[in-house]
């Protein structure tokens, strides 16, 4: 993966990130995050993956329902944001894929691997996010207090 940072005024970067074939999307964003110090940051991107594997979070399980999508796929939409759970920096994006055929799936993005690029445009905030574990769904949550 590459990046550069593309604007910065105010206490907000903006950084380009361009990953690779093979890339496992969570994986570098997550090791960026830590090597920039992010921990309130909007993402944004496109591009495509060879597979992936989405989740929807079933309240009554109290865990992700996974949703493989073992082919190449259009990135159509990747949007979330980068906070901080227990001092390290956590992702949590949602996507839309697009299928040859046209049609589309969508969730919480679990994991990812990039074919041929994937583009993300990350936004950091002078402001600081942190999750914490939310006692009756199970998941890290942001805290208004953050």
């Amino acid at each position: 993966m590459k990046s550069r940072v593309i604007h910065e005024q105010n206490g907000l970067r903006t950084f380009a990130l361009a990953f690779e074939t093979g890339d496992e999307v969570l994986q570098e964003i997550t090791r960026f995050a830590a090597a920039e110090g992010l921990d309130a940051a909007e993402v944004t991107g496109l591009g495509a993956f060879s597979s992936a594997t989405l989740g929807y979070f079933d309240l009554e399980k109290k865990d992700y329902e996974e949703i493989p999508v073992g082919e190449q796929v259009e990135v159509l939409t990747l949007v979330g944001n980068v906070a901080s759970f227990r001092g390290e920096p956590r992702p949590h994006l949602h996507a839309v894929l697009g299928r040859r055929d046209g049609t589309t799936v969508g969730g919480h993005l679990l994991e990812a691997w990039v074919r041929p690029v994937l583009e993300l445009v990350i936004t950091k905030s002078p402001g600081h996010l942190r999750r914490e574990t939310d006692e009756e769904t199970g998941l890290p949550l942001l805290t208004p207090s953050g």
